[in-house]
């Protein structure tokens, strides 16, 4: 079941947007705390998010920025502000397209289901790595453990995928670093640590612990 976040300021269109989709067996929720969005995209991570550009305390366009700092996921920015500068500005910031208030339930539902499978169906199998129940879904950087969900950040992603893609292998810290550092992000020996250990903490909450192992003065291995 696909998972669709609605970030919009007008209940009544959130409510009306969420019962709708919901009639499509889609799992939905909107946003109720607009100063901490990210951290609801996070805990829900969803396939798909909804934008309105107009929101309290931060508009649109910045939270489409902080999501793109983290994942790929699908961005629809729906809007009433639909002059041309608005439309290419939601382009350009992230978006994947832009529907204009007011709109026609149907028709943004047929846009959803356009884009949710431009963007997962024929790549679903290929972009998830698969070890001991713990999928790692590599469209929108997240990983699921016996229902439970994670929102991984940039590093968390890098370093995880790499991992599992040599489980049952020792991947040797200079190894780690490299895959990084070709993101033009240097990371040094301690960083790396630190990355590592709030990794760890995270995948604990879900309920993998010692799901990475350390193997002293050589790196890590998921075994």
């Amino acid at each position: 079941m696909y998972r669709i976040l609605i970030v919009e300021d007008d209940v009544t269109i959130a409510k009306t947007l969420a019962g709708h989709l919901g009639r499509w067996d889609y799992d939905v929720r909107y946003v109720t705390d607009f100063k901490n969005v990210y951290r609801e995209f996070a805990e829900f991570a969803p396939h798909l998010v909804l934008m309105d550009i107009a929101l309290p305390f931060f508009n649109g366009y910045h939270w489409c920025t902080e999501i793109r700092k983290t994942s790929k996921v699908p961005i629809i920015f729906i809007s009433s502000m639909s002059d041309n500068m608005n439309i290419v500005m939601a382009i350009n910031m992230g978006g994947d397209e832009f529907v204009e208030k007011p709109f026609d339930l149907n028709v943004i539902t047929a846009k959803i289901q356009a884009l949710l499978r431009r963007t997962y169906t024929f790549q679903e199998v290929s972009n998830t790595i698969e070890h001991k129940g713990v999928v790692l879904y590599l469209n929108d950087a997240t990983v699921v453990y016996k229902e439970n969900r994670l929102a991984l950040t940039k590093n968390d992603y890098r370093i995880l995928k790499l991992l599992m893609e040599n489980a049952g292998n020792i991947v040797s810290r200079d190894e780690i670093m490299t895959k990084l550092w070709e993101s033009n992000e240097f990371i040094d020996d301690n960083t790396l640590t630190v990355n590592v250990g709030r990794l760890r903490k995270k995948l604990e909450d879900i309920g993998l612990k010692d799901f990475i192992v350390t193997k002293k003065g050589i790196g890590y291995i998921i075994q």
